[in-house]
């Protein structure tokens, strides 16, 4: 005897002996209703990446101070450029003709822009704000009790640094504070 196909949909070929009833038609299966896939809630454009607020709080910290320290160098953006010091109150060189600089205090600039590494993680953004904050609280004191004259002032610092830098310290601790309470939000209704 010769192989036949017996699928389905297919008719067995007759035999010489006599002819077989066609099958009854099957119905097919039913598949059970799907339900619309329902789409997840989309995060806001700034969670879009996967970042957290922390992150990004720190991100924009770190640029504001890569930017800084680096506009420090620039002449034309600082004024009396060529009176640019080291260190001290030798310095009389004034970023945006306001904010007294000096090289020692454009490269502490540059070292608060590792906000842009610290953003990397939302646990270093957290140090980073909230510790920021704290040491820029501590250049406000300092610039507060050391005269703007006197050899003690290295950084060189005048009332426009002093009133900045505690700007930039409470903003730091207060944007800290934020993305801590947004995490945790996040958090809880997950």
């Amino acid at each position: 005897m010769a192989y036949q196909y017996r699928g389905p949909g297919v008719a067995k070929p007759e035999s010489k002996k006599g002819r077989r009833a066609p099958a009854p038609e099957r119905e097919p299966e039913r598949q059970p209703e799907r339900q619309p896939e329902r789409q997840p809630e989309r995060p806001p454009a700034s969670r879009a990446a996967g970042r957290s607020l922390l992150q990004i709080f720190a991100a924009i910290m770190g640029l504001t101070f890569l930017l800084t320290g680096v506009a420090g160098f620039i002449p034309g953006v600082t004024a009396m450029y060529d009176q640019l010091e080291l260190y001290g109150t030798d310095s009389k060189a004034e970023l945006l003709d306001l904010f007294r600089v000096s090289i020692l205090h454009n490269i502490v600039h540059l070292l608060f822009a590792v906000g842009l590494l610290a953003a990397a993680r939302a646990s270093s953004a957290k140090a980073y704000l909230l510790g920021g904050g704290v040491v820029y609280l501590g250049v406000v004191a300092y610039g507060f009790l050391v005269d703007e004259e006197s050899e003690a002032n290295f950084l060189p610092l005048n009332d426009a640094d002093n009133l900045l830098h505690l700007g930039l310290g409470l903003g730091m601790i207060l944007l800290g504070l934020i993305g801590l309470a947004a995490d945790r939000r996040r958090r809880s209704t997950l």
